[in-house]
């Protein structure tokens, strides 16, 4: 089973940005993490980095071919870009949404995730845990 994790804008910044809400792992702490939880559950994990929202619908399309299924944190993406969305909807591949914050307690803009909708289901508020909980979820949906 082959799962391709995308991070989104400003993820690349982790460990520097905002400590007191994204914590102080780097996104190479958070990755090998995924990779090592992967490992354990009999998984295939591939780790993107993107800033832009094009690339984000590009690897997405991508995925079709490459993956089983998706675990993306769009970032701020997930409050605005319908066409994160519409590119999720597009595809046939099972899509787990996760943020290392827990969104609904944060800024009020940051409250509603338009992509949210789009995916399987959501994770969030447990920070780098939130993309193990993602791999956990998938490894029991894809085993059915």
């Amino acid at each position: 089973m082959r799962v391709l994790v995308i991070h989104g804008p400003n993820l690349n910044l982790l460990g520097n940005r905002e400590p007191e809400i994204y914590g102080t792992q780097t996104l190479d702490d958070v990755n090998e993490l995924i990779a090592t939880s992967a490992a354990d559950l009999g998984l295939q994990v591939r780790c993107e980095q993107y800033n832009g929202e094009g690339q984000i619908v590009d690897a997405l399309h991508a995925a079709q071919a490459t993956a089983d299924a998706i675990v993306i944190n769009p970032g701020a993406y997930a409050h605005y870009s319908y066409a994160v969305a519409d590119a999720i909807r597009s595809i046939a591949v099972l899509t787990i949404e996760v943020h290392l914050s827990n969104i609904h307690a944060r800024d009020e803009f940051r409250r509603t995730s338009v992509t949210a909708a789009a995916c399987r289901g959501t994770i969030g508020g447990f920070g780098p845990l939130s993309y193990v909980l993602a791999l956990q979820a998938i490894a029991k949906i894809l085993e059915k």
